[in-house]
Protein backbone atom coordinates (compact mmCIF):
# COMPACT_ATOMS: atom_id res chain seq x y z
CA UNK A 1 0.00 0.00 0.00
CA UNK A 2 1.49 3.31 -1.12
CA UNK A 3 0.89 5.44 1.99
CA UNK A 4 2.68 8.46 0.53
CA UNK A 5 0.48 8.57 -2.58
CA UNK A 6 -2.66 8.11 -0.50
CA UNK A 7 -1.71 10.85 1.97
CA UNK A 8 -0.85 13.20 -0.90
CA UNK A 9 -4.28 12.88 -2.49
CA UNK A 10 -6.13 12.92 0.83
CA UNK A 11 -4.30 16.16 1.58
CA UNK A 12 -5.57 17.67 -1.66
CA UNK A 13 -9.13 16.69 -0.73
CA UNK A 14 -8.74 18.36 2.69
CA UNK A 15 -7.58 21.58 1.04
CA UNK A 16 -10.99 21.84 -0.61
CA UNK A 17 -12.60 21.95 2.83
CA UNK A 18 -9.95 24.41 4.01
CA UNK A 19 -10.84 26.73 1.11
CA UNK A 20 -14.51 26.84 2.09
CA UNK A 21 -13.55 27.33 5.74
CA UNK A 22 -11.55 30.35 4.67
CA UNK A 23 -14.57 31.67 2.79
CA UNK A 24 -16.63 31.18 5.95
CA UNK A 25 -14.05 33.19 7.88
CA UNK A 26 -14.56 35.92 5.30
CA UNK A 27 -18.31 35.82 5.92
CA UNK A 28 -17.62 36.21 9.64
CA UNK A 29 -15.47 39.28 8.94
CA UNK A 30 -18.25 40.80 6.83
CA UNK A 31 -20.57 40.26 9.80
CA UNK A 32 -18.20 42.12 12.11
CA UNK A 33 -16.40 39.00 13.36
CA UNK A 34 -19.40 37.09 14.64
CA UNK A 35 -19.19 34.37 17.32
CA UNK A 36 -17.95 31.71 14.89
CA UNK A 37 -14.90 33.69 13.74
CA UNK A 38 -12.38 32.04 16.08
CA UNK A 39 -13.81 28.49 15.68
CA UNK A 40 -13.72 28.79 11.90
CA UNK A 41 -10.26 30.35 11.83
CA UNK A 42 -8.78 27.66 14.07
CA UNK A 43 -10.52 24.95 12.05
CA UNK A 44 -9.14 26.43 8.83
CA UNK A 45 -5.59 26.46 10.22
CA UNK A 46 -5.79 22.83 11.38
CA UNK A 47 -7.37 21.61 8.14
CA UNK A 48 -4.98 23.60 5.95
CA UNK A 49 -1.91 22.33 7.80
CA UNK A 50 -3.09 18.70 7.56
CA UNK A 51 -3.87 19.18 3.88
CA UNK A 52 -0.68 20.97 2.89
CA UNK A 53 1.69 18.80 4.95
CA UNK A 54 1.79 15.83 2.50
CA UNK A 55 2.20 18.18 -0.46
CA UNK A 56 5.37 19.58 1.09
CA UNK A 57 7.07 16.31 1.96
CA UNK A 58 5.76 13.90 -0.69
CA UNK A 59 7.27 14.31 -4.14
CA UNK A 60 6.72 12.33 -7.34
CA UNK A 61 4.59 9.59 -5.82
CA UNK A 62 3.63 6.77 -8.22
CA UNK A 63 0.10 6.42 -9.61
CA UNK A 64 -2.54 4.97 -7.34
CA UNK A 65 -3.79 1.44 -7.83
CA UNK A 66 -7.52 0.72 -7.69
CA UNK A 67 -7.32 -0.48 -4.08
CA UNK A 68 -5.27 2.56 -3.10
CA UNK A 69 -7.80 4.77 -4.84
CA UNK A 70 -10.66 3.26 -2.83
CA UNK A 71 -8.69 3.71 0.38
CA UNK A 72 -8.08 7.32 -0.61
CA UNK A 73 -11.82 7.86 -1.14
CA UNK A 74 -12.81 6.42 2.25
CA UNK A 75 -10.04 8.19 4.17
CA UNK A 76 -10.85 11.48 2.41
CA UNK A 77 -14.48 11.22 3.47
CA UNK A 78 -13.63 10.27 7.06
CA UNK A 79 -11.09 13.05 7.55
CA UNK A 80 -13.45 15.53 5.92
CA UNK A 81 -16.10 14.55 8.47
CA UNK A 82 -13.66 15.12 11.34
CA UNK A 83 -12.39 18.44 10.02
CA UNK A 84 -15.93 19.51 9.19
CA UNK A 85 -17.12 18.99 12.75
CA UNK A 86 -14.38 21.19 14.26
CA UNK A 87 -16.19 24.53 13.74
CA UNK A 88 -19.32 23.10 15.37
CA UNK A 89 -17.50 21.68 18.40
CA UNK A 90 -15.47 24.84 18.95
CA UNK A 91 -18.57 27.03 18.64
CA UNK A 92 -20.62 25.00 21.15
CA UNK A 93 -24.36 25.43 21.58
CA UNK A 94 -26.22 22.23 20.69
CA UNK A 95 -23.06 20.73 19.22
CA UNK A 96 -21.87 17.95 21.46
CA UNK A 97 -19.22 15.69 19.94
CA UNK A 98 -21.74 13.24 18.51
CA UNK A 99 -24.08 16.03 17.37
CA UNK A 100 -21.22 17.81 15.62
CA UNK A 101 -20.15 14.58 13.93
CA UNK A 102 -23.71 13.83 12.85
CA UNK A 103 -24.15 17.34 11.40
CA UNK A 104 -20.81 17.14 9.60
CA UNK A 105 -21.52 13.71 8.12
CA UNK A 106 -25.02 14.81 7.15
CA UNK A 107 -23.56 17.86 5.45
CA UNK A 108 -20.76 16.22 3.47
CA UNK A 109 -22.96 13.29 2.41
CA UNK A 110 -25.68 15.81 1.39
CA UNK A 111 -28.16 13.97 3.59
CA UNK A 112 -29.63 17.09 5.16
CA UNK A 113 -30.68 15.50 8.46
CA UNK A 114 -29.99 17.80 11.39
CA UNK A 115 -29.71 17.69 15.16
CA UNK A 116 -30.40 21.41 15.44
CA UNK A 117 -33.63 22.40 17.13
CA UNK A 118 -32.98 26.10 16.53
CA UNK A 119 -31.04 26.62 13.31
CA UNK A 120 -31.56 30.37 13.25
CA UNK A 121 -29.48 30.92 16.40
CA UNK A 122 -26.31 30.02 14.47
CA UNK A 123 -24.19 32.98 13.27
CA UNK A 124 -24.13 33.70 9.55
CA UNK A 125 -20.60 32.37 9.05
CA UNK A 126 -21.43 29.02 10.65
CA UNK A 127 -24.61 28.77 8.58
CA UNK A 128 -22.50 29.41 5.47
CA UNK A 129 -20.01 26.71 6.51
CA UNK A 130 -22.88 24.31 7.15
CA UNK A 131 -24.23 24.93 3.64
CA UNK A 132 -20.74 24.72 2.15
CA UNK A 133 -20.23 21.19 3.45
CA UNK A 134 -23.15 20.12 1.29
CA UNK A 135 -21.78 21.86 -1.78
CA UNK A 136 -18.41 20.15 -1.22
CA UNK A 137 -20.11 16.79 -0.80
CA UNK A 138 -22.55 17.28 -3.66
CA UNK A 139 -20.12 16.10 -6.27
CA UNK A 140 -18.41 13.99 -3.66
CA UNK A 141 -14.84 14.07 -2.51
CA UNK A 142 -14.37 11.53 -5.30
CA UNK A 143 -15.02 14.06 -8.07
CA UNK A 144 -12.72 16.64 -6.49
CA UNK A 145 -10.11 13.90 -6.23
CA UNK A 146 -10.65 12.95 -9.87
CA UNK A 147 -10.21 16.56 -10.92
CA UNK A 148 -6.79 16.82 -9.29
CA UNK A 149 -5.46 13.43 -10.44
CA UNK A 150 -3.12 13.55 -13.44
CA UNK A 151 -4.78 13.18 -16.85
CA UNK A 152 -2.76 10.07 -17.59
CA UNK A 153 -3.70 8.33 -14.34
CA UNK A 154 -5.34 4.94 -15.06
CA UNK A 155 -7.38 5.45 -11.90
CA UNK A 156 -9.37 8.36 -13.34
CA UNK A 157 -11.56 6.26 -15.63
CA UNK A 158 -12.08 3.58 -13.00
CA UNK A 159 -13.19 6.07 -10.35
CA UNK A 160 -15.36 7.90 -12.87
CA UNK A 161 -17.20 4.65 -13.54
CA UNK A 162 -17.93 4.34 -9.81
CA UNK A 163 -19.84 7.62 -9.95
CA UNK A 164 -21.65 7.17 -13.26
CA UNK A 165 -23.99 4.52 -14.57
CA UNK A 166 -23.32 3.04 -17.98
CA UNK A 167 -27.09 3.11 -18.53
CA UNK A 168 -27.34 6.86 -17.94
CA UNK A 169 -24.26 7.47 -20.04
CA UNK A 170 -25.75 6.02 -23.21
CA UNK A 171 -25.98 8.62 -25.91
CA UNK A 172 -22.85 10.62 -25.26
CA UNK A 173 -19.14 9.90 -25.09
CA UNK A 174 -16.50 11.80 -23.13
CA UNK A 175 -13.03 10.92 -21.98
CA UNK A 176 -12.78 10.78 -18.20
CA UNK A 177 -11.01 14.14 -18.02
CA UNK A 178 -13.69 15.79 -20.18
CA UNK A 179 -16.49 14.18 -18.18
CA UNK A 180 -15.17 15.60 -14.93
CA UNK A 181 -14.94 19.11 -16.38
CA UNK A 182 -18.47 18.78 -17.77
CA UNK A 183 -19.81 17.74 -14.37
CA UNK A 184 -18.13 20.63 -12.55
CA UNK A 185 -19.35 23.17 -15.15
CA UNK A 186 -22.93 21.96 -14.80
CA UNK A 187 -22.63 21.97 -11.02
CA UNK A 188 -21.43 25.58 -10.90
CA UNK A 189 -24.04 26.65 -13.46
CA UNK A 190 -26.83 25.13 -11.33
CA UNK A 191 -25.54 27.06 -8.32
CA UNK A 192 -25.53 30.37 -10.19
CA UNK A 193 -28.91 29.85 -11.87
CA UNK A 194 -30.68 28.69 -8.69
CA UNK A 195 -29.22 31.63 -6.77
CA UNK A 196 -30.40 34.12 -9.38
CA UNK A 197 -33.86 32.56 -9.53
CA UNK A 198 -34.30 32.66 -5.75
CA UNK A 199 -33.22 36.30 -5.57
CA UNK A 200 -35.67 37.23 -8.34
CA UNK A 201 -38.38 35.37 -6.40
CA UNK A 202 -37.81 37.66 -3.44
CA UNK A 203 -35.49 35.61 -1.22
CA UNK A 204 -32.82 37.70 0.61
CA UNK A 205 -29.33 37.43 -0.91
CA UNK A 206 -27.69 35.61 2.02
CA UNK A 207 -30.59 33.17 2.21
CA UNK A 208 -30.39 32.60 -1.55
CA UNK A 209 -26.65 31.90 -1.42
CA UNK A 210 -27.06 29.25 1.27
CA UNK A 211 -30.06 27.60 -0.33
CA UNK A 212 -28.45 27.63 -3.78
CA UNK A 213 -25.44 25.82 -2.33
CA UNK A 214 -27.67 23.09 -0.93
CA UNK A 215 -30.16 22.95 -3.81
CA UNK A 216 -27.50 22.25 -6.45
CA UNK A 217 -26.06 19.62 -4.09
CA UNK A 218 -29.54 18.14 -3.45
CA UNK A 219 -28.60 18.43 0.20
CA UNK A 220 -31.50 20.05 2.00
CA UNK A 221 -29.80 22.10 4.71
CA UNK A 222 -31.75 25.32 5.23
CA UNK A 223 -30.90 28.34 7.35
CA UNK A 224 -34.48 28.53 8.63
CA UNK A 225 -36.17 26.34 11.24
CA UNK A 226 -39.19 25.95 8.95
CA UNK A 227 -36.94 25.26 5.94
CA UNK A 228 -38.43 26.46 2.63
CA UNK A 229 -41.84 26.70 4.33
CA UNK A 230 -40.56 29.83 6.09
CA UNK A 231 -40.96 31.85 2.89
CA UNK A 232 -44.56 30.73 2.26
CA UNK A 233 -44.11 31.21 -1.48
CA UNK A 234 -45.30 28.85 -4.20
CA UNK A 235 -42.87 30.51 -6.61
CA UNK A 236 -39.93 29.61 -4.37
CA UNK A 237 -41.36 26.12 -3.91
CA UNK A 238 -41.46 25.62 -7.68
CA UNK A 239 -37.93 27.00 -8.14
CA UNK A 240 -36.62 24.58 -5.53
CA UNK A 241 -38.44 21.66 -7.16
CA UNK A 242 -37.24 22.49 -10.67
CA UNK A 243 -33.58 22.84 -9.72
CA UNK A 244 -33.51 19.79 -7.45
CA UNK A 245 -35.03 17.70 -10.24
CA UNK A 246 -32.48 18.99 -12.74
CA UNK A 247 -29.68 18.35 -10.23
CA UNK A 248 -30.86 14.73 -9.98
CA UNK A 249 -30.45 14.04 -13.70
CA UNK A 250 -27.12 12.89 -15.13
CA UNK A 251 -24.97 16.01 -15.55
CA UNK A 252 -23.56 14.76 -18.84
CA UNK A 253 -27.03 14.64 -20.36
CA UNK A 254 -27.82 18.13 -19.06
CA UNK A 255 -24.62 19.45 -20.60
CA UNK A 256 -25.45 17.88 -23.95
CA UNK A 257 -28.99 19.28 -23.88
CA UNK A 258 -27.62 22.79 -23.33
CA UNK A 259 -24.78 22.42 -25.84
CA UNK A 260 -27.07 21.02 -28.54
CA UNK A 261 -29.96 23.35 -27.59
CA UNK A 262 -32.41 20.46 -27.63
CA UNK A 263 -34.10 18.24 -25.06
CA UNK A 264 -33.36 15.13 -27.12
CA UNK A 265 -30.41 14.00 -24.91
CA UNK A 266 -32.80 13.99 -21.92
CA UNK A 267 -35.25 11.60 -23.60
CA UNK A 268 -33.47 8.53 -22.29
CA UNK A 269 -35.37 5.63 -20.69
CA UNK A 270 -33.85 6.40 -17.29
CA UNK A 271 -34.83 10.07 -17.32
CA UNK A 272 -38.33 9.27 -18.60
CA UNK A 273 -38.74 6.65 -15.88
CA UNK A 274 -37.42 9.03 -13.21
CA UNK A 275 -39.80 11.84 -14.20
CA UNK A 276 -42.71 9.39 -14.51
CA UNK A 277 -42.18 8.19 -10.95
CA UNK A 278 -42.27 11.80 -9.74
CA UNK A 279 -45.57 12.45 -11.53
CA UNK A 280 -47.24 9.21 -10.40
CA UNK A 281 -45.99 9.49 -6.79
CA UNK A 282 -47.12 13.13 -6.60
CA UNK A 283 -50.61 12.27 -7.86
CA UNK A 284 -51.00 9.31 -5.48
CA UNK A 285 -49.70 11.33 -2.52
CA UNK A 286 -51.98 14.25 -3.36
CA UNK A 287 -55.04 11.98 -3.57
CA UNK A 288 -54.08 10.34 -0.28
CA UNK A 289 -53.79 13.71 1.47
CA UNK A 290 -57.07 15.02 0.08
CA UNK A 291 -59.14 11.89 0.67
CA UNK A 292 -57.84 11.57 4.23
CA UNK A 293 -59.32 14.98 5.05
CA UNK A 294 -55.98 16.54 6.05
CA UNK A 295 -56.27 19.16 3.30
CA UNK A 296 -59.35 21.10 2.28
CA UNK A 297 -57.81 22.60 -0.84
CA UNK A 298 -56.77 20.54 -3.86
CA UNK A 299 -54.20 23.18 -4.74
CA UNK A 300 -52.52 23.07 -1.33
CA UNK A 301 -52.60 19.27 -1.29
CA UNK A 302 -51.03 19.12 -4.76
CA UNK A 303 -48.28 21.61 -3.86
CA UNK A 304 -47.32 19.96 -0.58
CA UNK A 305 -47.52 16.45 -2.06
CA UNK A 306 -45.39 17.26 -5.11
CA UNK A 307 -42.90 19.25 -3.02
CA UNK A 308 -42.48 16.34 -0.61
CA UNK A 309 -42.17 13.75 -3.38
CA UNK A 310 -39.60 15.80 -5.29
CA UNK A 311 -37.51 16.47 -2.19
CA UNK A 312 -37.53 12.83 -1.12
CA UNK A 313 -36.77 11.36 -4.54
CA UNK A 314 -34.05 13.92 -5.29
CA UNK A 315 -32.63 13.39 -1.76
CA UNK A 316 -32.89 17.14 -1.19
CA UNK A 317 -34.91 16.98 2.01
CA UNK A 318 -36.26 20.53 2.08
CA UNK A 319 -39.59 20.99 3.83
CA UNK A 320 -42.64 23.18 3.41
CA UNK A 321 -45.06 21.12 5.52
CA UNK A 322 -45.20 18.63 8.42
CA UNK A 323 -45.68 15.07 7.19
CA UNK A 324 -45.75 13.49 10.68
CA UNK A 325 -49.53 12.97 10.52
CA UNK A 326 -49.82 12.08 6.84
CA UNK A 327 -51.75 8.87 6.01
CA UNK A 328 -50.05 5.54 5.41
CA UNK A 329 -50.32 5.61 1.61
CA UNK A 330 -48.60 9.00 1.40
CA UNK A 331 -45.87 7.80 3.76
CA UNK A 332 -45.32 4.64 1.70
CA UNK A 333 -44.94 6.70 -1.47
CA UNK A 334 -42.36 8.95 0.22
CA UNK A 335 -40.40 5.94 1.45
CA UNK A 336 -40.38 4.43 -2.04
CA UNK A 337 -39.04 7.73 -3.36
CA UNK A 338 -36.40 7.77 -0.60
CA UNK A 339 -35.44 4.20 -1.52
CA UNK A 340 -35.07 4.80 -5.25
CA UNK A 341 -33.88 8.43 -5.50
CA UNK A 342 -32.41 10.15 -8.60
CA UNK A 343 -30.13 9.24 -11.49
CA UNK A 344 -26.48 8.22 -11.56
CA UNK A 345 -24.00 10.91 -12.51
CA UNK A 346 -25.93 13.52 -10.52
CA UNK A 347 -25.71 14.85 -6.96
CA UNK A 348 -28.58 12.62 -5.87
CA UNK A 349 -27.91 9.72 -3.51
CA UNK A 350 -29.84 6.51 -2.92
CA UNK A 351 -30.18 3.34 -4.96
CA UNK A 352 -30.55 5.34 -8.21
CA UNK A 353 -33.32 5.25 -10.81
CA UNK A 354 -30.94 3.48 -13.22
CA UNK A 355 -30.67 0.39 -11.05
CA UNK A 356 -34.38 0.39 -10.22
CA UNK A 357 -35.39 0.54 -13.87
CA UNK A 358 -32.91 -2.15 -14.80
CA UNK A 359 -34.16 -4.36 -11.96
CA UNK A 360 -37.72 -4.07 -13.29
CA UNK A 361 -36.48 -5.03 -16.78
CA UNK A 362 -34.65 -8.05 -15.33
CA UNK A 363 -37.84 -9.18 -13.57
CA UNK A 364 -39.80 -8.86 -16.81
CA UNK A 365 -37.10 -10.80 -18.69
CA UNK A 366 -37.25 -13.57 -16.10
CA UNK A 367 -41.03 -13.81 -16.31
CA UNK A 368 -40.85 -14.09 -20.10
CA UNK A 369 -38.12 -16.70 -19.84
CA UNK A 370 -40.21 -18.81 -17.45
CA UNK A 371 -43.19 -18.51 -19.77
CA UNK A 372 -41.15 -19.41 -22.89
CA UNK A 373 -37.89 -21.15 -21.84
CA UNK A 374 -36.92 -21.99 -25.41
CA UNK A 375 -36.81 -18.35 -26.54
CA UNK A 376 -33.85 -15.99 -26.06
CA UNK A 377 -34.82 -12.94 -24.04
CA UNK A 378 -32.41 -10.03 -23.90
CA UNK A 379 -32.49 -7.18 -21.41
CA UNK A 380 -32.83 -3.83 -23.14
CA UNK A 381 -33.11 -0.26 -21.91
CA UNK A 382 -34.54 1.70 -24.78
CA UNK A 383 -33.10 0.25 -27.98
CA UNK A 384 -29.80 -0.79 -26.42
CA UNK A 385 -29.11 -4.26 -25.01
CA UNK A 386 -27.68 -4.39 -21.50
CA UNK A 387 -24.64 -6.56 -20.89
CA UNK A 388 -25.05 -9.39 -18.41
CA UNK A 389 -22.31 -8.05 -16.15
CA UNK A 390 -24.12 -4.70 -15.90
CA UNK A 391 -27.39 -6.43 -15.05
CA UNK A 392 -25.73 -8.66 -12.47
CA UNK A 393 -23.99 -5.65 -10.94
CA UNK A 394 -27.28 -3.77 -10.59
CA UNK A 395 -29.11 -6.69 -8.97
CA UNK A 396 -26.16 -7.42 -6.67
CA UNK A 397 -26.03 -3.81 -5.51
CA UNK A 398 -29.80 -3.80 -4.97
CA UNK A 399 -29.51 -6.88 -2.77
CA UNK A 400 -26.59 -5.39 -0.83
CA UNK A 401 -28.46 -2.10 -0.42
CA UNK A 402 -31.49 -3.92 1.01
CA UNK A 403 -29.29 -5.95 3.35
CA UNK A 404 -27.71 -2.76 4.74
CA UNK A 405 -31.18 -1.36 5.40
CA UNK A 406 -32.31 -4.63 7.01
CA UNK A 407 -29.32 -5.07 9.32
CA UNK A 408 -29.24 -1.40 10.32
CA UNK A 409 -32.97 -1.43 11.11
CA UNK A 410 -32.69 -4.62 13.17
CA UNK A 411 -29.72 -3.22 15.08
CA UNK A 412 -31.65 -0.05 15.90
CA UNK A 413 -34.64 -2.09 17.05
CA UNK A 414 -32.40 -3.94 19.50
CA UNK A 415 -31.37 -0.54 20.91
CA UNK A 416 -35.01 0.22 21.68
CA UNK A 417 -35.75 2.51 18.73
CA UNK A 418 -39.39 2.36 17.59
CA UNK A 419 -40.06 0.59 14.30
CA UNK A 420 -41.10 3.61 12.24
CA UNK A 421 -38.07 5.66 13.27
CA UNK A 422 -35.67 2.74 12.80
CA UNK A 423 -36.94 1.74 9.36
CA UNK A 424 -37.67 5.14 7.83
CA UNK A 425 -34.57 6.70 9.40
CA UNK A 426 -32.36 3.99 7.95
CA UNK A 427 -33.83 4.38 4.46
CA UNK A 428 -33.45 8.17 4.70
CA UNK A 429 -29.85 7.87 5.93
CA UNK A 430 -28.61 5.24 3.47
CA UNK A 431 -30.38 7.13 0.68
CA UNK A 432 -28.92 10.47 1.88
CA UNK A 433 -32.45 11.87 1.92
CA UNK A 434 -32.54 13.43 5.40
CA UNK A 435 -36.14 13.64 6.60
CA UNK A 436 -37.96 10.37 7.18
CA UNK A 437 -41.29 9.81 8.95
CA UNK A 438 -42.78 10.77 12.30
CA UNK A 439 -40.58 12.75 14.68
CA UNK A 440 -37.74 12.72 12.16
CA UNK A 441 -39.97 13.80 9.29
CA UNK A 442 -39.96 17.00 7.26
CA UNK A 443 -40.72 19.26 10.23
CA UNK A 444 -38.71 17.25 12.76
CA UNK A 445 -35.05 16.66 13.55
CA UNK A 446 -32.74 14.00 14.95
CA UNK A 447 -31.85 15.85 18.17
CA UNK A 448 -33.85 13.61 20.51
CA UNK A 449 -32.23 10.36 19.38
CA UNK A 450 -29.64 8.57 21.52
CA UNK A 451 -25.94 9.07 20.63
CA UNK A 452 -25.57 5.48 19.41
CA UNK A 453 -28.55 5.91 17.09
CA UNK A 454 -27.04 9.06 15.62
CA UNK A 455 -23.75 7.23 15.12
CA UNK A 456 -25.44 4.34 13.31
CA UNK A 457 -27.31 6.76 11.05
CA UNK A 458 -23.99 8.52 10.37
CA UNK A 459 -22.44 5.22 9.25
CA UNK A 460 -25.48 4.62 7.04
CA UNK A 461 -25.00 8.04 5.46
CA UNK A 462 -21.38 7.26 4.60
CA UNK A 463 -22.26 3.85 3.15
CA UNK A 464 -24.97 5.37 0.99
CA UNK A 465 -22.84 8.24 -0.24
CA UNK A 466 -19.85 6.14 -1.33
CA UNK A 467 -22.19 3.41 -2.63
CA UNK A 468 -21.13 0.78 -0.08
CA UNK A 469 -18.41 -1.05 -2.05
CA UNK A 470 -15.44 1.24 -1.28
CA UNK A 471 -16.05 0.89 2.48
CA UNK A 472 -16.40 -2.89 2.22
CA UNK A 473 -13.22 -3.14 0.13
CA UNK A 474 -11.26 -1.08 2.67
CA UNK A 475 -12.59 -3.21 5.55
CA UNK A 476 -11.63 -6.35 3.60
CA UNK A 477 -8.12 -5.01 2.94
CA UNK A 478 -7.64 -4.11 6.61
CA UNK A 479 -8.89 -7.53 7.69
CA UNK A 480 -6.66 -9.28 5.16
CA UNK A 481 -3.63 -7.26 6.26
CA UNK A 482 -4.30 -8.01 9.92
CA UNK A 483 -4.34 -11.79 9.42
Amino acid sequence: MNVKAISLNVGKALLVSALFMLLSVGVSLLQGRDSAFVPLLLSFIVTFVLGIFPLIFVRNSPALSMHEGLVTIVVSWLLSFVMGMLPYVLWGGEFTIINALFESVSGYTTTGATILQDIEVLPHSLLFWRSSTQYIGGLGVVIFLLYILPDNSPLRLKLTNLEMSSISRKGYQYRSSQAIKVIIRVYVALLVLSFGSLVLAGMPVFDAVNHALTISATGGFSIKNASIGFYDSNVINIIVMVFTIVSSIHFGLIYMAVAMQTLKPLKTPVVRYFLSVIVVASIVTCLSLKWSGIYDSWGKAAMDASFAVVNYITTSGFANADNASWPLLASVMLMFCAFQCGCSGSTSGGLKADRMLLSFRIIIRQIRHNANPSEVHRITVGERPVKDEVAIGAVTYLALYCLIILFSTLFLLTLGVDGRTAFSGTIASVGNVGPALGDIGMAGNYAHLAPWVKFIFSVDMLLGRVEIYPVLVVIFLLFKRGR
